[in-house]
């Protein structure tokens, strides 16, 4: 089955030279939610908005940092469909399956800031498209288990096409996961994940090829963890810090949610190679990867940034997922305000969005 496409996720500390980075903008002003005074409310908001992250060390023209190619971006009803390649426990499984039931959990108060708000920036670049299509919706899809390691354990990128196919090809993106002992082309070496695209084995419309979405992340937890499990694990080059715990208490399958994560937003905002990013099409800066390295406010090579710390594990975080999953996502390029996004600051966006909503209410109550 030819490859038609393939874009590699670098860990963010080789994606983030400290060279390469200007100190980051911090937030000027405290806002507090429980002030439900308008003048006050639109003076923090100014504030607020002034205060976005710039990737100025990186580019000089933040509005076209990722440039829309025409090509198509995935629309509608999506699943994701996880092909288990090597032994994983039923733990680990669920973490990530979790994961990705939590990307369209409904929003409520009490959940946020949530993995749900932070993959709506994705919706953005809908938004900014020609191409009139609906919203992505993705769902858990399949489940396959390749536990007797069919291909070898030592994988290369035909092979991980090769099993991506296993999965169904219509309106679906195949994410093949690998276990810790498998050793995959270019890992640890080049990339910790890979999202690309293949030509279908099926035939639609008139007998005409099609093409579908995969994505690759291995477990580094005991290849390359510095590498690719960081903040979760000492880094192996650049500024040092003590590793976070990580929030579902597994250094390899944490790493891997990053990873993920931050392919499924280059999946689905460029998915055949021709939709929104800058650079070489072989190498492209994506939605998330024109964020390496940044978690939460304040990052800075080394230092994920301010983060939410569980009172009861110490673990960190900085999104909320289903079945009380807690998760460390990247920051996502938001093209509306050409910064990055963190999930925190979004949270804080949400709130006084809706803070505004309330104030509305009351006054047409006592009109």
């Amino acid at each position: 089955m030819p490859v038609t496409a393939t874009y590699i996720y670098l860990s963010p500390l080789t994606l983030l030279p400290h060279h390469e980075i200007t100190n980051l903008s911090k937030m000027s002003t405290f806002l507090s939610l429980h002030c439900f005074l308008p003048l006050f409310f639109l003076i923090s908001v100014f504030h607020l908005s002034s205060a976005a992250r710039n990737l100025n060390g990186q580019v000089q023209d933040h509005s076209q940092l990722l440039h829309y190619h025409n090509g198509p971006l995935l629309y509608g009803k999506i699943t994701v469909n996880l092909i288990w390649y090597g032994h994983f426990k039923p733990s680990q499984k669920a973490i990530i399956a979790d994961f990705v039931t939590s990307l369209s959990s409904p929003l409520t108060s009490n959940n946020q800031p949530s993995v749900s708000t932070w993959w709506k920036t994705t919706e953005k670049y809908y938004h900014l498209s020609p191409r009139k299509v609906a919203s992505l919706s993705l769902s858990l899809g399949d489940q396959i288990l390749d536990e007797s390691y069919s291909l070898g354990k030592s994988l290369t990128t035909k092979h991980l096409v090769e099993l991506a196919s296993k999965g169904g090809q219509k309106n679906a993106i195949n994410v093949v996961l690998t276990s810790a002992d498998v050793a995959v082309e270019g890992f640890c070496m080049s990339r910790c994940g890979t999202h690309g695209s293949a030509a279908s084995a099926g035939h639609v419309n008139g007998g005409k090829n099609y093409k579908f979405a995969y994505i690759w992340v291995g477990n580094s937890e005991t290849q390359c963890p510095g590498q690719c499990a960081w903040p979760f694990h000492q880094p192996i080059y650049g500024p040092q810090s003590p590793p976070l715990i990580a929030p579902n208490n597994d250094v390899g399958v944490d790493g891997m949610v990053i990873n993920f994560a931050s392919l499924l937003a280059g999946t689905a905002t460029n998915p055949f190679g021709n939709g929104y990013f800058q650079g070489p099409a072989g190498a492209p800066l994506e939605a998330a990867s024109a964020c390496p390295g940044v978690y939460g406010k304040g990052a800075y090579p080394g230092y994920a940034g301010d983060l939410l710390v569980d009172s009861t594990t110490g673990a960190s975080y900085n999104v909320n997922g289903a079945n009380a999953r807690k998760y460390l996502v990247p920051a996502l390029y938001d093209p509306s305000t050409s910064s990055c996004s963190t999930p925190v600051w979004g949270f804080w966006w949400w709130s006084i969005t809706r803070l505004e909503t309330r104030i509305r209410e009351v006054v047409q109550i006592f009109k």
